[in-house]
């Protein structure tokens, strides 16, 4: 068995197949899960809104390559393993 193909199953990591979840603050009109590799994961540099002294443009913690060649970032709980 080989190892090299993405993880259905566990913790979403760098180079995990993902689904992202539409929110409601989206601009971008996509209304359906946009599929994509997770290809970096902010989370040691993710600060919590309150202590940004803004409660615009949300520091978050994925950055994924769609595949549609888009590059998104979606906090976390925004994205689904695919």
């Amino acid at each position: 068995m080989s190892d090299s193909g993405p993880q259905r199953s566990g913790p979403i990591a760098v180079g995990s197949r993902v689904k992202v979840i539409p929110s409601s603050e989206s601009r971008s009109g996509d209304t359906e899960p946009q599929v994509g590799v997770v290809v970096e994961d902010y989370a040691d540099t993710v600060i919590d809104a309150s202590d940004l002294g803004r409660d615009w443009a949300p520091v978050q913690r994925w950055a994924i390559a769609l595949d549609d060649g888009r590059l998104v970032f979606a906090a976390e709980g925004g994205l689904k393993l695919a």
